[in-house]
């Protein structure tokens, strides 16, 4: 078998192709871990989405019962019974 050598200027641009790979693969995974907590902070904002149309139906049925059917000015308090 024969053994032949590369030149300095061949092993440079393969070292140069094997750091671009490695930096690609690095940003890549960053991206990923990224993706990842913006996934996290996305089910949990879904979840307090969930909880404030519970908090927001509860409260509807609390003064539905006290006050009837009608319409709230928040600035004033004040509820139009139809």
């Amino acid at each position: 078998m024969e053994k032949k050598v590369l030149n300095q200027e061949e092993v440079q641009a393969l070292r140069n192709l094997q750091d671009k790979q490695n930096n690609l693969i690095i940003s890549l995974g960053q991206i990923e871990y990224q993706i990842t907590l913006f996934e996290n902070q996305k089910r949990v904002l879904k979840e307090n989405i969930q909880q404030l149309e519970k908090e927001n139906v509860d409260l509807g049925k609390i003064l539905t019962e006290k006050y009837g059917n009608g319409n709230i000015n928040l600035e004033t308090g004040e509820i139009i019974v139809e």
